[in-house]
């Protein structure tokens, strides 16, 4: 395979996760400036360890959950990974 896919994809992804940052980051301003009350919650990957942080726990259960599924993707991936270049 050609490494210039996935330079492309890789590119595509960080394009593509900035944009629902920034979108992600204006409809939360604009919901809660309507309300007064804001409530988020985040995660920090540091390779296959989640780090959660949030406000309240309905958030908090979300993104944790959301964690799970990036481990196991990240797991998947990996083990797949190393079976094709074995």
């Amino acid at each position: 395979m050609d490494g210039t896919i996935f330079f492309a994809v890789g590119l595509a992804l960080i394009a593509v996760g900035i944009i629902i940052v920034v979108l992600a980051t204006i409809l939360l301003a604009m919901h809660g400036a309507s309300k007064g009350k804001v409530e988020a919650a985040g995660i920090i990957m540091i390779g296959p360890i989640p780090i959660i942080f949030g406000t309240n726990k309905e958030s908090l259960k979300t993104v944790l959950i959301l964690a799970l599924i990036l481990t196991i993707v990240l797991v998947i991936a990996t083990v797949i990974y190393y079976w094709l270049l074995r």
